[in-house]
């Protein structure tokens, strides 16, 4: 089974207004309201790529009923540990520029982080956990890094999508898969990536330091895949960018979804690309038929 977690979910509050001014008044053209987190986004992407996952993380109040609602319509299974706090709302305004403005997290208590490691400690044996977003405030900056160990003793695989010393700290437990961005990348070498050579230069520094697979997106100029076997660049179709939110997301949920049917790494890139290009081109996330008509201008050419 595939497990997400996501420590500090949202309610994404998007507001579409065409001429928005600082001090006045300004009315919405279009209002949407989505569940908001990385973890959850790649279990929303895993289910319309008919792969069943199960959302794990922490959930309070009306806002938190409202994530764990919409989920259930969309069939998506839940197991969401209670806090007292309400789960944020983030706004995403987009005008002829876009803005956000992130809600701050519920307080998370050391009780409510037992509970999830207790629960995480329930995984079986080649189950996947995917762990995604940023650490809350509230929680210890180690607080991955218990995880990945502990999944890492009992024999699950774990994706990892974050950044920074959490990001860095779980390698030394072998993680399944990351998926940095170049500028990520840099940053966990104290440097600016320029171009693809140093992308793979630099991942490669990833696989000594225990990491399995590592994709590394690159915007516009597309994607690397890595790992002890293979060295794959990929190209990214064309098309108008209308959202950034959960592309990324997209990547990793593409690519488990397809890797865990074929076991096949150059088909699992090639979808993971594809979806998120197709979530970088829709208003939401990416659909399956989305996804399978993208596929076909994916080019890959492996080098290793």
């Amino acid at each position: 089974m595939i497990y997400t977690c996501t420590l500090n979910p949202s309610i994404d509050y998007i507001v579409k207004t065409n001429d928005f001014k600082i001090g006045g008044l300004n009315r919405a053209e279009q209002t949407q309201f989505f569940p908001g987190g990385k973890g959850i986004n790649v279990s929303r992407v895993l289910k319309r790529l008919d792969a069943q996952s199960i959302a794990l993380g922490f959930a309070g109040g009306f806002t938190g009923d409202f994530v764990k609602d919409f989920l259930t319509g969309e069939s998506i299974e839940h197991d969401f540990l209670e806090v007292q706090d309400l789960t944020r709302i983030n706004v995403k305004l987009k005008a002829s520029e876009e803005t956000e403005i992130n809600g701050q997290g519920p307080e998370i208590t050391e009780e409510n982080q037992s509970a999830l490691l207790q629960k995480i400690n329930g995984l079986q044996s080649g189950d996947m956990l995917v762990i995604a977003g940023s650490i809350p405030s509230s929680m210890s900056s180690d607080f991955y890094t218990k995880i990945t160990r502990l999944c890492k003793e009992t024999g699950i695989h774990t994706v990892i999508d974050t950044s920074g010393p959490a990001l860095r700290e779980t390698f030394s437990d072998r993680p399944f898969l990351i998926k940095p961005n170049h500028h990520e990348l840099g940053e966990l070498f104290d440097t600016d990536i320029k171009d693809a050579d140093e992308v793979v230069f630099y991942a490669k520094k990833l696989l000594e330091e225990g990491v399995q697979n590592v994709i590394v997106s690159m915007a516009g100029e597309g994607a690397i895949f890595l790992n002890d076997e293979y060295t794959l660049f990929a190209d990214v179709p064309k098309g108008k960018v209308k959202n950034s939110v959960g592309a990324g997301d997209s990547v990793v949920a593409g690519f488990i979804a397809s890797y865990i049917k074929e076991r096949d790494i150059e088909d699992a890139f090639r979808t993971g690309v594809a979806a998120g290009s197709a979530t970088a081109f829709s208003d939401d996330l990416c659909t399956k038929e989305e996804v399978e008509k993208l596929k076909q201008f994916v080019r890959i050419k492996k080098t290793g």
